[in-house]
């Protein structure tokens, strides 16, 4: 635009034009260029499981965790990072306050301490934690590296490992989000100490998860020792870790057999999503999701009753939540289309095989499944 604010138009020669489109035809000439982005990136970190070791760090480092985790644990962690500068990021506890929202706060705190892409992100909390903090650190300058202290049983077992991060909307759980593998994990019990009996529960909920899809023996184990009792939890911590490293070593991206790990959490993603994520911790919603599950596959004859009534002995040992009073049958149908595992008209059921095996699938009749739902309507 010249300075006296006049403006001027500019038009392209169609002779110009038209005799470059013609000349190219007439030769027949016809261009393919390649992006060649083949390479081997190595994103495998270390899982430590045991007393929190010292974390070392030459750039700047920020903490993510909320009020609770910070008054009973933050200054455990303070004493075992070395750094050049610290900062501390404090957001609001709770899976209702997981979503965009918080998001841009914890990006907008970042960006006020001025950190860069050789900074690091520390997310101390449980698995809202976790998941925000992954996430936001994927977005922050195109993503930074991030490490992962959990401190709840579930995060500790579950949550923590294997990169999946986001949040979620009005449509489901976890919707949005980005696959971003932590530079490590510090697993370390002790925090579990000042852990409440649901939270504990809860993480109960994701190892019996584990042990019936993936592990028979683990399992029968499950049976017979009581994970509040002596060395039983780091045992099943162990087991658990182990069990969800070997999966994401197979299939990081969900592609197949990752999916699997999702048994209970297609019918509990829509008990959350009903209830506002305000009436159940995620591994109580999951454990109802597990006997829905179990119903359904016990329909269908991949479980029979006596393995359905072994899965729920364990749940109740820990005093989990089994029932849930569902309103309306189809509307809750309905909301499984929104699952991330399902496409287009077909609905994915993650459904237990026995105990220690698991099918993946799209075929179960939508009649058989409302059947099933209409058992949870009393």
């Amino acid at each position: 635009m010249p300075s006296d604010g006049r403006c001027v138009e500019y038009k392209l020669s169609p002779f110009k034009v038209s005799y470059s489109s013609f000349y190219y035809r007439l030769l027949g000439l016809f261009m393919t260029l390649n992006i060649n982005l083949n390479r081997t990136i190595d994103d495998s970190y270390p899982i430590h499981i045991g007393t929190l070791e010292t974390i070392k760090h030459e750039g700047k480092v920020a903490i993510l965790t909320n009020p609770k985790v910070a008054g009973l644990h933050l200054h455990t962690l303070l004493l075992n990072i070395q750094a050049k500068e610290i900062y501390i990021i404090t957001i609001a506890d709770g899976e209702q306050y997981k979503n965009l929202q918080t998001i841009e706060f914890i990006l907008d705190r970042m960006f006020d301490h001025r950190l860069n892409r050789k900074s690091l992100l520390v997310a101390f909390g449980g698995g809202v934690i976790g998941d925000m903090g992954g996430f936001a650190s994927s977005l922050y300058n195109r993503g930074i590296d991030f490490i992962q202290i959990p401190t709840t049983l579930l995060s500790q077992v579950d949550a923590s490992v294997g990169g999946k991060t986001g949040v979620n909307n009005r449509f489901g759980k976890n919707l949005i989000g980005a696959f971003h593998q932590p530079r490590a994990v510090h697993i370390d019990p002790s925090f579990l100490h000042t852990l409440p009996p649901r939270e504990f529960a809860a993480g109960v909920a994701e190892i019996v998860k584990m042990a019936v899809t993936f592990n028979l023996s683990f399992f029968e184990w499950l049976e017979k020792n009581d994970l509040r009792e002596g060395d039983n939890l780091l045992v099943a911590i162990s087991k658990a870790v182990e069990t969800k490293a070997g999966v994401v070593e197979e299939d990081e991206k969900e592609q197949g057999l990752r999916a699997a790990l999702n048994y209970g959490h297609t019918f509990g993603h829509v008990i959350e999503n009903e209830t506002h994520y305000e009436t159940y911790l995620h591994g109580e919603s999951v454990a109802i999701g597990m006997m829905m599950a179990n119903d359904l596959a016990c329909e269908i004859g991949l479980m029979s009753t006596t393995e359905v009534q072994r899965v729920r002995a364990v749940l109740e040992r820990y005093g989990l939540p089994l029932l849930y009073e569902i309103k309306d049958v189809e509307k809750f149908y309905q909301t499984f289309f929104l699952d991330k595992k399902s496409a287009d008209s077909a609905i994915t059921f993650i459904l237990p095989r026995g105990i220690g095996g698991v099918d993946i699938t799209d075929s179960v009749d939508s009649n058989v499944v409302k059947s099933i739902l209409r058992r949870y309507q009393k």
